[in-house]
């Protein structure tokens, strides 16, 4: 004969506590509760993400795009920081310049990342320097922005112009590169921007940061298995080259002198000066001069002992273009409405 167990009620030492926490946090109990937990995950959170890895001196960095901008200040900081850094730059000027201003421990290597023999010899060098320790990081960083305007605008070539640096480069460098990190088990930063989670623009650039973004996903899912990190850091707007106003005006009146009659008739002859005007009330109204939030990002992918996924580095970056990337799509279409001129022959 089987007897069933008849279910245990709760003791009155458990019923006694839970009455006790009732009591003293009211009706409220289980809010206070969460926000409790919420809290101390934010503080573990925030301990585990300011641990930094140690033996930084014995440990090489490889960033490309050197001769100005982000890359330039990035090696300049983990240069002072004892890291081992092997800097790409396109020019010998950009070289020169780089090794003027910091240590001896600091070496260059001329490097055009839309070019794969450049990008072999690069490792080729990069292997000789680093040995049995193998790469601890890659930062690619270089890229261009240019053209960009209205798509129709384009031809096939300056879709290519960008594409081949900003996601060709990308991927070569790091499948070329891969082993010596691999080695390491170390780190692949990869510079995407906001512009890689909204489309604002037409042209390459937008299209090759979206390529990077899911590169970098697909890598990170990829290879996390071997203790390699892939890291993605989205910039907002700053003052850099690539957000210059002049270069970007000279494109865009290539751009619209290469367009037939018959183009330039339904956008009208006054869209141009309306596009370049809201151009520049865009640049300079959210870019930012303060170079060191971006690379402050760059540095903690690097020296971090768990590093995040993504960096969203600038104001514009965290309370405009990441909020709008979750949005529905036919609000930033409203938005872009609102914002660009239409042309004269719209419907």
């Amino acid at each position: 004969m089987f007897f069933q167990q008849a279910p245990s009620s709760p003791s009155p030492e458990g019923n006694m506590a839970t009455q006790f926490v009732y009591d003293l946090l009211g009706e409220n109990a289980w809010l206070y509760i969460t926000a409790t937990f919420v809290v101390l995950w934010f503080v573990i959170w925030l301990y585990r993400d300011s641990l930094e890895i140690e033996s930084i001196t014995d440990k090489y960095v490889f960033v490309t795009g050197c001769d100005s901008g982000f890359g330039n200040l990035l090696c300049k900081k983990l240069d002072r920081k004892g890291f081992r850094v092997l800097a790409g730059c396109l020019t010998e000027k950009g070289a020169d310049d780089l090794k003027r201003v910091a240590g001896p421990q600091l070496k260059t290597v001329l490097l055009d990342v839309t070019s794969q023999d450049s990008i072999q010899k690069a490792m080729e060098w990069t292997k000789k320097e680093v040995g049995e320790n193998g790469l601890w990081g890659i930062v690619n960083n270089a890229g261009r922005s240019l053209p960009m305007g209205p798509s129709e605008w384009m031809k096939v070539e300056d879709f290519h112009s960008t594409l081949k640096v900003n996601m060709n480069g990308v991927i070569g460098m790091t499948m070329t590169f891969l082993p010596l990190i691999k080695k390491a088990r170390g780190r692949i930063v990869n510079v995407a921007s906001v512009l890689g989670r909204v489309a604002a623009n037409g042209g390459g650039y937008c299209i090759s940061k979206f390529a990077v973004e899911s590169f970098s996903d697909c890598l990170r899912r990829d290879i996390n298995y071997f203790g390699i990190n892939v890291c993605i850091i989205e910039p907002g707007f700053f003052k850099t080259a690539v957000t210059s106003l002049e270069p970007i005006e000279r494109e865009l009146h290539r751009l619209w002198n290469q367009l037939s009659p018959e183009v330039k008739a339904s956008y009208g002859d006054k869209y141009l000066d309306k596009y370049i005007a809201v151009q520049r009330l865009i640049m300079n109204a959210v870019c930012d001069s303060d170079l060191s939030k971006v690379t402050d990002c760059m540095e903690h992918a690097v020296t971090a002992a768990y590093p995040r996924t993504r960096y969203s580095a600038g104001w514009d970056a965290k309370l405009l273009w990441i909020p709008l990337s979750y949005m529905p799509s036919c609000v930033i279409d409203i938005g872009l409405k609102l914002v660009l001129p239409r042309p004269s022959k719209s419907v």
